[in-house]
């Protein structure tokens, strides 16, 4: 999957990328939301599980607030900073081409919003040498999020409890105070200074704790 070998389809990829988006919680995407007959009798209506309430957990929400951090860097400094056009900072998402540029992809989010842009053929095949994720889906993705944000405002996540942001060596990936480089941890496991320091997490650190009530989680 990392190699672009796979392949998924954009319900899938706004299920999974929502996990991120709404702090760690695994819920379930549905198509319709009601359907009434033409007395106005409700036929059947989605009960979707809500994230921070009913909806179970899938990841913990420090991995979820570090990911969403990396995944704006994308968008800041990566594949994906045409997006800065939205002139937002609370965006995150990654770009995507499959093998032979048979897929592209950009999958991005806010904390209120997922948005999943794909282009390919019904039958796989190319779409051509510089048809690339940042090239050919990424516009489509800016030009819906430009009308669906409209008025939104900006949010970014809150850290969670246990995470911790430390200034590395970029060659050793060691702990560096003088670098200009910093980087989000698990607080019990903060980088060292030295190869031959032990961990030393903070007596105040209790890993794998959980972060706050769940109600709190809704991002």
């Amino acid at each position: 999957m990392g190699l672009g070998a796979g392949s998924a389809t954009p319900i899938q990829m706004a299920t999974a990328y929502s996990v991120f988006a709404n702090g760690g919680y695994r819920i379930t995407p549905y198509l319709i939301a009601k359907i009434t007959d033409a007395r106005g009798n409700v036929l059947s209506e989605a009960k979707p599980e809500v994230a921070g309430e009913k909806a179970e957990r899938a990841i913990d929400p420090r991995n979820a607030f570090i990911m969403t951090t990396l995944l704006r860097d994308v968008i800041a400094y990566g594949t994906a900073t045409r997006a800065l056009e939205l002139k937002r900072k609370d965006l995150a998402g990654k770009t995507g081409t499959t093998n032979e540029n048979v897929d592209a992809w950009f999958c991005g989010f806010n904390q209120s919003m997922v948005g999943i842009a794909w282009i390919g053929f019904d039958q796989p095949k190319t779409l051509g040498t510089n048809e690339t994720g940042s090239v050919a889906a990424l516009p489509i993705w800016i030009a819906y999020m430009q009308k669906a944000l409209k008025g939104v405002p900006e949010k970014l996540p809150d850290m969670p409890p246990n995470v911790v942001s430390v200034r590395i060596n970029p060659e050793s990936g060691l702990r560096d105070d003088s670098s200009n480089l910093s980087d989000w941890f698990y607080a019990e496991f903060t980088p060292r200074a030295r190869e031959s320091e032990p961990f030393a997490p903070s007596a105040s650190i209790t890993p794998g704790a959980p972060a706050r009530d769940a109600r709190d989680q809704l991002f």
